[in-house]
């Protein structure tokens, strides 16, 4: 089957492009102490994920504990929910998870961690725990030395819980535009962590992982970084929120439009909004780049660059990749014009 011939509006992804980013990420992280945990919010589908960890990925992390599940039913057994766990039922299903595979869980609150240890105590299984310590996202964490200190020792003095390391996200760099404070607030991020770290090291509770990270920051990892794995995800397909970055990554992910009317002024596709994400920057037309489009529900349109007629087929690059995954059953394999494989979007639409 041919590209053009999909029904559109449809999820499409290059795989030329995405096999390009996957080497991309590989020449990152190569001669450094580091492994590529991918984040499975970026694409919600288990055949991804399985492609990610044979091409090298150590496991995968998630948002949430659906997700979880998702992943570990599908056969990964290694599975980081980069996230809080915090309803009894959502702990029971980690601490089940958590007999079934490698399960990690990011904490930072005393009453938590008794509730997950209960709980897994109940199931006769090992849940691993990252304290999560902020480091300028103001979001979820512990805010000094001390009061991680305080879980990690907690951690360590449960029968059912393992303190796995650090958790920490520096979100609040990943978009950041200025390369420079980019850089920069990345090495203070790092000296910040090595600290705690060593601080860690001296009370007798070493870290094993320092797990964070992103797209946006990777490049920022000296050599002898103090994380030891890399959460990123949207690497793998790119979109015009991380294009205004002028990353070594390229847009692999589009969305397969049609136009179905033309005029005088501008030319109309049959993707809109509940198709395409908009929620960190605007879409755009792939051989438009120049040229903004402007949404609406089921329709996008720019103004009429000439030689565009009823039935031609467009490719529009996501303003954001991760939550135009969740708007698609299905996503699309393609290499030279041809579709090679079509895969569910697993996880769309888990958000429990």
């Amino acid at each position: 089957m041919i590209l053009d011939r999909i029904e559109t509006p449809a999820l499409v992804l290059d795989m030329d492009l995405f096999e390009e980013n996957v080497r991309t990420m590989k020449a990152f992280l190569e001669g450094k102490n580091l492994s590529i945990r991918p984040h499975y919010k970026s694409h919600k589908c288990t055949y991804i994920a399985h492609r990610q960890l044979s091409d090298g990925a150590k496991g995968i992390c998630c948002a949430k504990i659906s997700e979880a599940e998702d992943l570990v039913f599908s056969g990964i057994d290694d599975v980081l929910i980069a996230n809080q766990i915090i309803s009894p039922s959502k702990i029971a299903r980690a601490a089940y998870l958590a007999g079934c595979c490698r399960l990690t869980v990011c904490v930072d609150n005393a009453d938590n961690i008794a509730k997950l240890e209960a709980a897994a105590g109940f199931e006769g299984s090992v849940i691993h725990c990252l304290v999560e310590y902020e480091i300028g996202m103001n979001r979820c964490g512990v805010a000094t030395p001390e009061d991680f200190l305080a879980q990690a020792r907690q951690i360590a003095a449960s029968s059912h819980l393992v303190f796995e390391g650090i958790q920490a996200y520096a979100g609040h760099l990943s978009h950041e535009a200025d390369y420079e404070r980019r850089r920069i607030e990345s090495e203070k991020v790092e000296q910040r962590l090595r600290e705690l770290k060593e601080h860690l090291e001296r009370e007798g509770l070493p870290a094993r992982e320092v797990s964070g990270g992103s797209t946006g920051t990777v490049e920022f990892r000296p050599r002898d970084s103090v994380y030891t794995e890399i959460q990123a995800g949207s690497y793998l397909f790119m979109d015009n929120s991380y294009g205004k970055l002028n990353l070594k990554f390229k847009n692999a992910l589009f969305l397969a439009t049609q136009v179905i009317s033309v005029n005088s002024r501008q030319v109309i596709v049959d993707g809109g909004m509940k198709s395409i994400s908009v929620d960190q920057a605007a879409p755009s037309f792939r051989d438009y780049p120049g040229v903004p489009a402007k949404m609406s529900e089921e329709h996008a349109s720019m103004s009429n660059p000439g030689g565009l007629k009823i039935g031609d087929r467009l490719l529009m690059i996501p303003g954001h990749c991760c939550t135009t995954f969740n708007l698609h059953d299905f996503l699309y394999l393609v290499r030279n014009g041809k579709v090679i494989d079509r895969i569910p979007v697993t996880s769309r639409g888990k958000s429990i």
